[in-house]
């Protein structure tokens, strides 16, 4: 997933002698729908790999994490380059790097060409996603302001579900099931080149190119108190969907006996398709606002997905992920909303960078843990600590949000109490003059 866009402007045609294709905006959203789709659809894969290649569940989560590696290096590295070269010239660059990935895929044999595989395409979905926010933002209609943000983010979990549940579907009906996917997607990727080739250039080359891949990372010090429960927050959905990716479809299979293929892609898909929906239906509540709900349905949902697997009842562990997913999707809200809300314009890429090294660790860091864990405790066991931990971090940001709450309101308080004494203040001191005047 990545952060909603930090550009606040329309930027300039790149070239002024190119006709611009109005009907690109809509193809342009639907690449990046494709880019996330393509990084989830692995996923149900993972435990045919297991069962070919025999590696444990620690080097699984270790090829997930790899992607979360190069799809962070890719942010904090290229993520400004298209403002410098031009948004095509990236999107080329990142839909060609996503095919040769996707060969490694087709031809992958052991799990070294399947993490290099997963490495490439972090890199390329990395620099496909920041350029492909800011394509829409320059191509965003006039007459429909505020479409790009919607765009941007839906566009993650909605390609993250699709990603799983299509894979799921052929991986289990089709033939070829650890390569027909793959072929499906280097297809889609050359039309996507094809649209990227006919889309117009939105941004003027500029100097700075090679600056530009210098990381910047800051938090401003005014900053720091307002994100002290966004952080815990952030953590607990990411990490959620980092178990959810890199080991529902072993906990579906060997804990509630749910061997088909497709139940993989579900799983994957139940949690990010919720989460989706409520970003879409909550798209326009502010963000402060959905930091506490998020956080408790994160929790809730946890404790409920670990009750069902605990009793060995599939149905309930879905209500929980169901529950699970909603919480996530608010939470993508809250998050980055609540960062741009409180960044300045100047400081928002730098803080958007942060935002992102925080999502993503939150993401792969715990997958990691979670699969040595499976290898040395079990995966019931495992399970049950990974989801008790996602569980106190959710609740650790719902406490201190509430805090965070009480401490603005008594503020607000203090304000109001202070306004009459002030408003008292000038006609006290000038009744000595009244007087005076009067005799």
């Amino acid at each position: 997933m990545s952060a909603p866009p930090a550009v606040t402007a329309r930027p300039p045609a790149g070239d002024p002698h190119r006709a611009p294709w109005k009907g690109a905006f809509p193809y342009v959203g639907a690449i990046l729908v494709l880019f996330l789709a393509a990084s989830s659809a692995p996923s149900p894969l993972y435990a045919i790999y297991q069962q070919q290649w025999h590696f444990t569940a620690w080097v699984l989560s270790v090829v997930f994490a790899l992607y979360v590696v190069g799809l962070l290096g890719s942010l904090l590295v290229v993520g400004a380059l298209s403002d410098h070269l031009g948004r095509r010239p990236v999107l080329a660059g990142a839909i060609g790097l996503e095919m040769v990935a996707l060969v490694l895929f087709y031809v992958a044999g052991d799990v070294f060409v399947l993490s290099a595989a997963r490495v490439l395409q972090g890199i390329a979905t990395g620099a496909a996603t920041t350029t492909l926010s800011a394509t829409l933002v320059d191509l965003e209609p006039s007459h429909a302001r505020g479409r790009a943000g919607v765009i941007t983010s839906v566009s993650p979990l909605t390609g993250l579900a699709l990603g799983a549940l299509g894979s799921g579907v052929l991986v289990e009906f089709g033939p070829a099931p650890t390569r027909l996917v793959y072929t499906l997607l280097f297809g889609a990727m050359v039309l996507a080149a094809v649209v990227v080739a006919l889309m117009p250039e939105t941004s003027l080359r500029r100097p700075g190119a090679v600056a530009s891949l210098r990381p910047r990372v800051a938090m401003p010090a005014h900053l720091r108190a307002d994100i002290v429960p966004v952080v815990p927050a952030m953590i607990a959905g990411w990490a959620l969907a980092g178990m959810y990716l890199s080991l529902g479809p072993s906990v579906a299979a060997e804990l509630l006996g749910l061997r088909s293929h497709l139940i993989g892609g579900v799983v994957v898909t139940l949690l990010t398709g919720t989460g989706a929906l409520a970003v879409f239906l909550l798209r326009s509540r502010p963000a402060p606002s959905l930091l506490a709900p998020s956080s408790a349905l994160l929790g809730l949902g946890t404790l409920i997905s670990l009750a069902g697997v605990a009793g060995d009842l599939a149905w309930l562990a879905a209500v929980g992920t169901v529950v699970s997913g909603l919480g996530m999707g608010a939470s993508v809200l809250a998050t980055f909303g609540t960062f741009a809300r409180i960044a300045k314009p100047h400081e928002r890429s730098e803080v958007f960078a942060l935002a992102n090294i925080i999502a993503y660790l939150g993401n792969s860091v715990p997958s990691v843990l979670g699969g040595i864990a499976v290898t040395v405790l079990g995966v019931r066991t495992a399970t049950g600590i990974y989801a008790l931990a996602i569980a106190v971090i959710a609740a650790t940001a719902l406490v201190l949000r509430l805090s965070q709450i009480r401490t603005e309101r008594r503020a607000v308080m203090a304000r109001a109490a202070e306004a009459p004494a002030a408003a008292e203040a000038p006609a006290t001191a000038e009744a000595p003059a009244t007087a005076v005047s009067c005799h």
